[in-house]
């Protein structure tokens, strides 16, 4: 899966524990994109079997999307507490470096980030 995608997943999933329901509008908002744009990625999620729309425009992950975007937010969360915690980066800078880290890093270094995290700072 692309950067995109993923970033699409996470959002969705982080409007739906905020909001309960999330629409292309809400996401458009939170991620500053034109609505256009979040509908073709909507419409390549929902091919891809991550998200359900009902017929009011609601967004839902599904099983395969919900696992997905856990994944890509753990990623994100225990990156973020590595870089802040372990570091001692400035958590604003600590955000968009996680942001960036989480899409490009192997599961392998990631596996012993979030050991060491949850050995020192857990």
């Amino acid at each position: 899966m692309r950067e995109s995608g993923e970033n699409y997943l996470e959002t969705i999933l982080l409007l739906q524990r905020k909001f309960g329901c999330v629409r292309s509008i809400d996401i458009a908002n939170r991620l500053d994109y034109s609505k256009p744009s979040v509908s073709r990625a909507m419409g390549i999620l929902k091919k891809q079997d991550y998200i359900t729309m009902d017929k009011s425009g609601f967004i839902e992950l599904t099983e395969k999307g919900l696992q997905k975007a856990e994944e890509i937010y753990e990623r994100h969360t225990l990156i973020q507490e590595f870089l802040i915690e372990t570091l001692g980066v400035e958590p604003d800078i600590a955000e968009q470096d996680a942001c960036r880290i989480e899409h490009i890093i192997s599961s392998r270094t990631f596996s012993q980030i979030k050991e060491y995290v949850e050995k020192h700072h857990r």
